[in-house]
């Protein structure tokens, strides 16, 4: 177990598709136990797989303190309006915008010993969901703004001291 150094946006883990589970074993565990632990921060609401290089359908939450994990997760519900809501990434740091996320959200995975399990949440929780979820799909969330937005975001990357 131990803290992972996050990717930053650029690397191209972060772009891809990433493959299910279909073996629990030590590797897997391994990796669920590096985003347990390096998601235990403050101000870290969830991390991906990818965003500590991996490239498996497996991502952690912290919720007001309470970590969770998930392997293969499948958003199978959201609910509501969507609302525009202030948003960050980890890989891309320093940004924040105004993303259109659903109020409401639901995931179904399994856990370490192969059980389905459900998470779900309103707030802070379905907007990470849904974040990561994106994650594991390829995508940040400035692909999810609109041009203008976007436009601006790239200008703040290329200005940045990280990059």
């Amino acid at each position: 177990m131990a803290k992972r150094e996050i990717r930053l946006f650029g690397d191209p883990v972060l772009r891809t598709v990433c493959d299910e589970v279909t073996e629990i074993d030590s590797g897997v565990r391994a990796i669920v136990a590096d985003l347990v632990e390096t998601v235990d921060e403050p101000g870290r609401a969830g991390l991906a797989s990818t965003q500590i290089g991996y490239t498996v359908r497996a991502f952690s939450l912290n919720i007001d303190g309470h970590i969770e994990y998930v392997l293969n997760p499948e958003l199978v519900e959201v609910s509501g309006e969507p609302v525009p809501t202030g948003e960050g990434c980890l890989s891309v740091p320093g940004l924040w915008f105004e993303v259109m996320r659903y109020p409401y959200a639901k995931v179904r995975g399994i856990d370490l010993e192969g059980n389905e399990i459900t998470i779900e949440g309103e707030g802070l929780k379905a907007q990470a969901l849904q974040h990561e979820c994106d994650h594991l799909d390829g995508k940040l969330y400035i692909s999810r703004l609109d041009r203008e937005a976007r436009g601006e975001a790239m200008r703040q990357i290329r200005t940045s001291t990280w990059f």
